[in-house]
This record gives structure tokens, C-alpha cells and sequence, in this order.
């Protein structure tokens, strides 16, 4: 019966139905709650809906029930990276490659640890004040025949995919430019002020871009897709501001104007030198044009009646209908008490002759 219901979590896992999963997991625990498998697999559920905390602590129990098992490494290693205790998850993760030393998904993990532990102790080290060393330890001043080169600082890499951005009062869409990339190569994630986007690409290093966002958004809202051109990644703001930019610290938020209807529709903010368009008038007007406009034979003809029946009430619509039906499209009348009573003959235009087909 567990194994049942692990079943049926994996599949609502695969079919992005996180929060099914992190319950039939559940289940699935109650009944057998030696499991480790169980615990590692409900971890990997926490985390796509961010409960990081929960995910660690489904990582730790499975590691205590089986210490040989990889993926719980690999869970607590990734909770511990978005809750930023990067030496915790590092940790994990060099444990983890000790136990599957042919997983390359540990040591990607562990460089990306080792950049931001390097990053933090750097920020530590500028916060310091500096202390002067005392006359009596003060060492030689080295010539420049002692000074080893200096190398030249080395230009930063070019990001392997090009994005760009656009939004919405209420989202803000950010397209990737990565062209043939598998779904399965692709991993993105949110978190409150952040987005996160992994795409494997086979012979090179991994793609990363992971902003701190300009503005909150709300994980749960926030999709993306993965496109034959493109991934396109939608982010649900969690407040209706315009961005100035898409990472954070670029500029200052602008606040929607006020009094302004809501149920008039909001379509997409691009930057524009143009003026901006009244598209509610546009829309107004390509409505007027088509009740005016001119319609010539057949059209014309429908439009007639089409416009009859729309304004007629039920006595005038069964007339019309009854009338047409019975005289096989040869007459049409609108009074009821006329054609309600009696069987409504065919009658052909003049120079016509009516047939009756037989089957």
C-alpha cells in the first residue's frame, strides 16, 4: 500500500502537481515510516513548492535511516543553497559525492558553494577596519625587481544565452534566447525575490541566471516554458508597480496611477519613444466600422435577417423559424398568428419550379 502511494506521488510529480505529491508522500510514510527513499523523494517535493526548511529536515531523517543514500545528500545540499547556508550544503554535498563519486551533479553543486562562501568571506574581510601595523614591524618596501607580474584581471565571461524582459501591470515575462535546449535540461525555480534558471548544455558548462529580483513576486504563481527557440519564464508580481529594471537595485519602483477603472484592460509595457496609443478607442472604432460596414448580395441579404431574428421576441423567431422549415426556405414570416395554425406551403420565387427529391 505504501509503495502505492509513492506511485502515485511520482507521477503527480512529474505532472508538476507538488503539493499532491508532498501529501501522498506523506501517506506513504505513515505506513511505512522506515523508508528512507520516501523521505528523500517528499524532500525533493518540498523544495519545487519552497518549503526549504521541511526539505532539509526530510533530507536529514532519510539520511539517518540509509547514510548511503545519494539523493538525500543531493535534496539537503539544494535546500540549504536557497536557505543560503552554503557551508552546510556543501557539507552535505562533498558526503554526498563521497558516496556516488561518479554523480556530477556534486561537484557542479560544490563549485557554486565554494563561489559563495568565497564571495561572503570577501564581503566579511571589506567590513573589517583596517589596522595599521606598528613602526616596529613595519617590513621593507619591496622593489620592483622583488614585485612578482601582476596578472591582468580577466574579462568576464560572455553569458551563453542572451534574455531580455517585458511586463505587465500584475507579471513580468523574461524570455531566454537558448534554441534546441531538451525540457528536461532546463530547471528553473522562484523564490520570493529571486529566480533561478539551470540549463544543462551538453559539451559545455552549465548556464546559470540567478537575479535577485527588482520587485516580490509570488512563487506559486509564477510558470515558465520551455520553447523550441526560447524559454519563456512568466513571474506573478506580488505588487502592482512597474519595475524599472529586472534585478534588484536598478532604479526605483513607479506606482500605477490612480482612479483608473479596473475593469479596463492593461496590455504590455515596452520602452517606445512613440507616443502611446489609445487602444479602447481603436478597439471602439473597429466596432463602429463593422456595424457600418457595407455588405452587397448573400451578405447583405443574411445580415438582414440575422439582424430580424436578434431583435425579434419568441413569437416572431418560432414565425420565422417554423416558416422556413416547412416551406423548405422559400418563405419567411414573422407573424405567428398566421403560420402557428396551418402547415406553411412551399412557395418558389416566379420563373421557378419546385422538385422534390426522392432518397
Amino acid at each position: 500500500m505504501a509503495n502505492e502511494l509513492a506511485e502515485k506521488a511520482k507521477e503527480a510529480f512529474l505532472d508538476d502537481d507538488f503539493d499532491v505529491a508532498v501529501d501522498l508522500y506523506s501517506k506513504a510514510i505513515d505506513l511505512d515510516p522506515n523508508c528512507a527513499s520516501f523521505f528523500a523523494d517528499r524532500a525533493q517535493a518540498n523544495i519545487k513548492i519552497l518549503n526549504f526548511t521541511e526539505a532539509v529536515a526530510d533530507a536529514n531523517k532519510a539520511i539517518e535511516l540509509e547514510p548511503t543514500l545519494a539523493k538525500a545528500y543531493l535534496r539537503k545540499g539544494t535546500a540549504c543553497m536557497k536557505l543560503e547556508e552554503y557551508s552546510t550544503a556543501k557539507a552535505a554535498l562533498e558526503k554526498g559525492a563521497s558516496v556516488a563519486p561518479n554523480e556530477s551533479k556534486f561537484k557542479k553543486m560544490i563549485d557554486e558553494c565554494n563561489l559563495h562562501i568565497a564571495e561572503e568571506e570577501k564581503d566579511l574581510v571589506q567590513q573589517m577596519p583596517p589596522t595599521l601595523p606598528s613602526s616596529s614591524t613595519t617590513p621593507p618596501l619591496a622593489t620592483a625587481a622583488d614585485s612578482p607580474p601582476v596578472p591582468s584581471p580577466a574579462a568576464p565571461a560572455k553569458p551563453m544565452f542572451r534574455h531580455e524582459f517585458y511586463q505587465k501591470p500584475e507579471e513580468v515575462v523574461v524570455t531566454i534566447f537558448a534554441k534546441g535546449i531538451p525540457k528536461q535540461n532546463v530547471n528553473v525555480e522562484f523564490g520570493d525575490q529571486i529566480l533561478s534558471v539551470v540549463i544543462d548544455v551538453t559539451g559545455e558548462e552549465a548556464y546559470h541566471f540567478q537575479p535577485r529580483l527588482f520587485g516580490k513576486i509570488i512563487p506559486e504563481k509564477c510558470r515558465y516554458e520551455v520553447l523550441s527557440t526560447k524559454v519563456e519564464i512568466r513571474l506573478a508580481k506580488a505588487e502592482i508597480i512597474t519595475w524599472a529594471s529586472l534585478e534588484y537595485g536598478k532604479g526605483q519602483a513607479i506606482l500605477p496611477k490612480p482612479n483608473v477603472a479596473s475593469g479596463v484592460s492593461q496590455r504590455p509595457v515596452y520602452p517606445s519613444s512613440k507616443p502611446a496609443k489609445d487602444w479602447d478607442k481603436l478597439e471602439a472604432e473597429v466596432k463602429k466600422q463593422e456595424k457600418d460596414e457595407k455588405l452587397d448580395g448573400d451578405a447583405a441579404m443574411n445580415k438582414f435577417f440575422s439582424d430580424i431574428y436578434q431583435s425579434a421576441d419568441e413569437d416572431m423567431r418560432r414565425a420565422m423559424n417554423k416558416s422556413f422549415a416547412e416551406s423548405n426556405g422559400t418563405v419567411l414570416s414573422t407573424n405567428w398568428k398566421e403560420v402557428g395554425t396551418k402547415k406553411v406551403e412551399s412557395t418558389p420565387p416566379d420563373g421557378m419550379e419546385l422538385k422534390k427529391w426522392e432518397y
